[in-house]
């Protein structure tokens, strides 16, 4: 054993284990060495850890940390001990399940480690520590639940709502795991090192909850005592004769603990029942089996009993109500506990006010109105500023001009709409609004304000000038033949106002029929070749397009002049 640190045999164990790959063991290893301190909290933890894992096998945690209690040293034996008693407090219920099935689990009740004066004091305590665990594995076993573990209180507690017959076999167990920890008895001088504190610790743990629990049970037992049949009642009387004096062994172990430096805080107040109760109960009991009461006097009446035991019940519940705030661990009034409630319930609803803006996982808030590209613009045709683009139907009524689109030589191709929209209206019928021709968009005009190249002004047309396109196709027509709406506009519209010059039989044609091969004659005979663009084609010989090359501007390129070899 060492006072300093691990001995050469603890470093050595280890390597072992760890050399074997046997990480279970090197932990139980190093939870009980021979340091005469309590065993380290980090390696509790990663027992109790195993114990919650589905893949370590709890019988071999179990029989690796009883195999220690069989060593020869009481510092390995002593902390075996608290080891166990740890996790059957902390660990899953499978390891208390495991200890309760095995028959024998400590053999110790002959220990005595005769290595030193230290070894002769403290192995009576690790006798009496072995024999409250083995109380406990067989009380888990006789009744299949842990009374350190089980509910407590007046409002639902385990032996607070349990029936009379199963409450009077409940009762004597839990006396039997009570007389085990009271019988380590031991005093303030006796607590001297860290082995021995470690494990009067955990049994103060386990006598508050007992208590707690027993206490339930006696309330439980007094109020149902003045409804059971004489036996019942015998039995029932003797277990509170036994409580009686149980309690006053609490307070004498209450009263260690107070020594040893423990908060009185987390020591429980034991308020005693008063005498009168006793013979209240002794009294009816007498009257049970037709004899007389020992104590002299003359039979409590039935509403006598009745307020002995309420009077009992309030005071018994106080000394319930704090060895249950204690085992809890909530030395706190219930106005405490409400405001810190409101105060927990608050900061919840702040975090929650604040979990949007630092999740990194929320959605992304709404992102600004931008301009949504126009995907069904091929031709590059500026989407309306209201959002996603507009049918050529619904645009507005009296569209104001564009600028850099007022003349015809800009548009030659009327590239300036969207070609996949319905073009085929005439103005005043159809199905669907005129359409307006927005801004010219054509990449090779290159007008003003078009997308995709910039606001740049184009005065001319990259192909012919105005004057050029002026000599052959003559100047715009005028407002009043805007009734004709044809499919190309107005730029193929004769020059000089043919249908004032063709009178009131042509007034009404249009430029373009139905017949393709009607329009193109229709379309010729309206060209002009003339310098001037005012120059009627009525009164001319000619229908067709001129065979001589006429003086001035050459409209037709000079591969298409051109003689035939042949002619």
């Amino acid at each position: 054993m060492s006072q300093a640190g691990q001995t050469i045999n603890d470093r050595i164990l280890a390597a072992k284990h760890s050399l074997a790959g046997q990480g279970l063991a090197k932990a139980v290893c190093k939870a009980t060495t021979e340091e005469i301190i309590g065993p380290k909290k980090k390696h509790l933890d990663y027992l109790l850890h195993c114990t919650n894992e589905p893949n370590v096998s709890i019988p071999t945690l179990a029989n690796l940390l009883i195999e220690r209690t069989l060593n020869p040293s009481w510092v390995v034996v002593y902390k075996g001990l608290i080891t166990i008693h740890h996790l059957m407090c902390y660990g899953n219920e499978r390891f208390t399940q495991y200890l309760a099935s095995s028959n024998s689990n400590f053999q110790l009740s002959n220990f005595l480690d005769k290595t030193g004066v230290q070894g002769y004091d403290m192995s009576p305590f690790i006798r009496r520590y072995a024999k409250y665990l083995s109380e406990k594995s067989v009380s888990y076993r006789t009744v299949a639940l842990d009374f350190c573990k089980v509910k407590r209180g007046k409002d639902g507690g385990t032996l607070r709502t349990m029936t009379g017959d199963k409450l009077l076999k409940t009762l004597p167990v839990l006396q039997a795991q009570i007389d085990a920890l009271l019988e380590f008895d031991c005093t303030s001088q006796d607590l001297n090192n860290g082995v021995i504190n470690s494990s009067f610790m955990l049994l103060f743990r386990d006598l508050i909850r007992l208590f707690a629990c027993y206490n339930d049970g006696v309330i439980n037992l007094l109020e149902k005592y003045f409804d059971m049949g004489k036996k019942q009642a015998r039995d029932a009387l003797d277990l509170y004769k036994k409580f009686l004096i149980r309690m006053d062994r609490v307070a004498e172990f209450l009263k260690v603990a107070e020594n040893v430096g423990i908060d009185k805080g987390d020591i429980p107040d034991l308020a005693k029942a008063p005498s009168s109760l006793l013979e209240a109960l002794e009294g009816h009991l007498a009257n049970l089996e037709g004899r007389k009461p020992g104590s002299g006097g003359t039979t409590p009446t039935q509403g006598g009993h009745r307020v002995n035991v309420a009077a009992a019940v309030n005071v018994l519940n106080t000394t319930s109500n704090a060895f249950g705030t204690a085992a809890n661990g909530a030395n706190i009034d219930e106005k405490t506990a409400q405001k810190l409630l409101e105060e927990e319930a608050a900061a919840m609803e702040k975090f929650r006010e604040n979990a949007s803006t630092h999740n990194p996982f929320a959605a992304a808030p709404a992102a600004a109105s931008e301009e949504t590209p126009n995907i069904l613009d091929l031709f590059g045709v500026a989407a309306p500023a209201g959002g996603a683009p507009a049918p050529a139907w619904e645009a507005p009524a009296n569209p104001a001009p564009a600028a850099g689109t007022d003349k015809a030589s800009d548009d030659l191709l009327q590239l300036a709409g969207n070609p996949f929209a319905n073009m085929l209206n005439s103005a005043g019928t159809g199905g669907f609004p005129p359409a307006t021709v927005p801004p010219t968009s054509s990449p090779f005009m290159a007008p003003a304000s078009a997308a995709g190249f910039g606001s740049v002004q184009s005065s001319s047309s990259p192909f012919v000038t105005d004057n050029s396109f002026s000599n052959v196709f003559g100047q715009p027509t005028s407002a009043a033949s805007t009734g004709s709406a044809a499919l190309f506009g107005d730029i193929m519209q004769p020059s000089g106002g043919v249908g004032a010059t063709n009178g009131s039989k042509d007034s009404g044609a249009k430029v373009l029929t139905g017949d393709l091969d009607s329009s193109l004659a229709n379309l010729a005979s309206n060209l002009t070749f003339a310098p001037s663009g005012n120059k009627s084609l009525i009164g001319g010989p000619a229908r067709g397009p001129p065979m001589a090359k006429p003086a001035g501007f050459n409209p037709f390129p000079q591969q298409q002049q051109m003689a035939h070899p042949f002619m």
